[in-house]
């Protein structure tokens, strides 16, 4: 039965330019982006906005709030990605692949692996940290073993992923099908060949 975030129990907490939450046993929601594919404007006004979110909004959040920060923000980054801006290298199946056998080498060895999409020039991970590992660990080694091989595989070089990534734990059963179903739901306007879901 997955477990879920409570507000009650220690929460391990990174940043970069972004918070990063963990906690025992806890699904995870992630998202990380291709490194072209959002203009440089963009991000930096989003993350503003975002910002004075947090800085209005500390955390613990109700699920009102969870749900104001997501139309807010997830939805908004989520519709300039889905504009496929960038080179979306991930639309090649030999790149998705890369990406994909990334994801389920360690499953179930630092992480259970509930489902993933990769999108043209983005991705999504539903997942539960198994300790002792680490969260910012996980995906520092996903992103790099991703992205030497699949420049390698290009025949390029330089910045193949955006430096950071979201994340949002899971709050509740109706929060998991949600994100589950995001993930299932996410391709719904691209052709065949051009994304890879993957579901357990």
């Amino acid at each position: 039965m997955p477990d879920y975030f409570n507000p009650e129990s220690p929460v391990t907490s990174g940043a970069h330019n972004l918070p990063h939450w963990q906690q025992e046993d806890v699904w995870i929601f992630l998202t990380w982006r291709l490194a072209d594919s959002l203009p440089l404007t963009k991000i930096r006004q989003w993350q503003q906005e975002r910002q004075r979110f947090f800085n209005d909004n500390p955390e613990p959040w109700s699920d009102e709030t969870h749900i104001a920060y997501r139309r807010q923000f997830t939805d908004e980054i989520e519709a300039w990605l889905d504009r496929g801006l960038g080179e979306c290298h991930l639309k090649l199946p030999a790149i998705r692949e890369i990406v994909s056998s990334a994801f389920r080498h360690f499953d179930g060895e630092r992480y259970d692996l509930d489902s993933f999409v990769i999108m043209p020039n983005h991705v999504h991970l539903l997942l539960r940290i198994l300790e002792p590992h680490m969260l910012p660990d996980i995906v520092r080694s996903l992103k790099s073993f991703s992205a030497k091989r699949a420049n390698r595989e290009l025949g390029r070089e330089g910045e193949f992923w955006q430096r950071d990534y979201y994340d949002r734990l899971i709050r509740s059963p109706k929060h998991f099908h949600w994100a589950r179903g995001y993930i299932e739901r996410n391709p719904k306007n691209l052709a065949e060949g051009l994304f890879t879901v993957y579901l357990k």
